[in-house]
């Protein structure tokens, strides 16, 4: 009966007097089922990254082509077998290098489980739940973190997956997924805070990007208070070590790449949405520097609008750059092309209306999934 009433009360998004609220209701039963509910109170507080609402019946058949191309999507994949792996090793690897291909299969799943609760919110076909169900299960009950935030970025999927489904979600999934995004968030910010300061190494640059990116998202949607403290510390303490006040990045310097710009910026304007669903304004945080988030998106503005030009790695020390390069893989030699930093841009124009512009210069849409979670940019 408590899972009915979940159900209900994930769609409708309100909160209907339960049967068991009748009066003459002994206390015991009421202790009990208030012990029950207590999961779903903490999961209803999840940070509503997406926005996505429900369409109604009447809206379906004339829904967004977007929502229709991401459903069509997740519907041909109903079936598929979870892909869950005890481990994701893709970082300081070549295609076909150790688990590398593997790693990149499995990591379908967490894209699939994201797009899944997306098709869920849009249509309330219990079919995409169920996938959602499925899928996280096995992957919070498999995958052992690594605390390589490279190697976990795309983690990100399954959280927005929870995040969107969790109040819907049995009881046993629930429980699972929060003691994994428990876990991962405080596992990482152990390994941040044993660090000497000031941070040196993969804990000024890109890596540690994907790290605040990761705490964040698990922090907003567990509603952690002390992780949304901690998260907020961090991301402030980063964008002082990371970003000049001018705006340029240690991974351009570094790196001698605007991709790794792109790479470094992108989870940080994904943790900046998540804050900003629970009224925390991160772009414009000031560090201790002066520097800020908004200043390092205004620096690449211009060669994401094609007034200015670079030629990828040309003075890049590190010896993984090379390799890629003679490998042939793409975009580690020659001039960058803008439109790498399409998603980037298209999410930082849901932070602020400002970035709309560039982001639609370099693609009319967003990308399908973004599209369909935040459909509008900000103003």
């Amino acid at each position: 009966m408590a899972h009915k009433v979940l159900t209900m009360q994930s769609r409708s998004h309100s909160r209907p007097m339960l049967s068991w609220q009748a009066a003459g209701t002994p206390l015991a039963v009421l202790l009990v089922c208030g012990a029950a509910m207590l999961p779903a109170r903490q999961a209803r507080a999840a940070m509503n990254f997406c926005a996505a609402p429900a369409l109604q019946t009447s809206e379906r058949t004339n829904a967004d082509p977007g929502v229709k191309a991401l459903v069509s999507n997740v519907e041909a994949h109903l079936d598929d077998p979870a892909h869950a792996v005890a481990k994701l090793h893709t970082e300081g690897t070549l295609p076909h290098e150790g688990i590398y291909d593997q790693s990149v299969e499995a990591e379908k799943d967490l894209d699939l489980m994201r797009d899944a609760a997306l098709a869920w919110r849009a249509t309330s076909d219990d079919r995409y739940l169920k996938l959602v169900d499925r899928l996280l299960y096995a992957w919070v009950t498999t995958y052992q973190p690594s605390f390589n935030p490279i190697d976990e970025t795309q983690l990100e999927g399954l959280i927005l997956a929870y995040d969107m489904t969790a109040s819907a979600l049995p009881v046993k999934t629930r429980n699972a997924a929060m003691a994994f995004l428990t876990r991962l968030g405080n596992g990482y910010i152990a390994q941040v805070d044993a660090q000497p300061r000031p941070l040196t190494g993969n804990f000024r640059n890109n890596w540690q990007s994907h790290r605040i990116k990761l705490i964040a998202m698990a922090a907003f949607t567990l509603d952690n208070r002390k992780m949304i403290l901690t998260a907020q510390r961090l991301f402030t303490e980063h964008i002082g070590d990371n970003i000049a006040p001018d705006g340029s990045t240690v991974d351009f310097k570094e790196r001698d790449a605007l991709r790794y710009v792109t790479y470094d910026l992108q989870p940080l304007v994904t943790a900046a949405l998540a804050a900003r669903r629970h009224n925390r304004n991160w772009l414009p945080e000031k560090a201790t520097n002066g520097a800020t988030l908004a200043a390092a998106l205004n620096w690449l503005t211009p060669y994401a609008l094609g007034t200015k030009t670079h030629e990828e790695f040309v003075h890049s020390d590190v010896p993984f750059d090379v390799k890629r390069r003679e490998a042939g893989l793409p975009g580690y030699t020659g001039q960058w092309d803008p439109k790498n930093a399409t998603e980037l841009f298209h999410l930082a124009a849901r932070l602020d209306g400002r970035y709309a512009p560039i982001a639609l210069r370099l693609a009319p849409t967003p990308p399908a999934w973004l599209a369909v979670c935040l459909p509008l940019p900000a103003r």
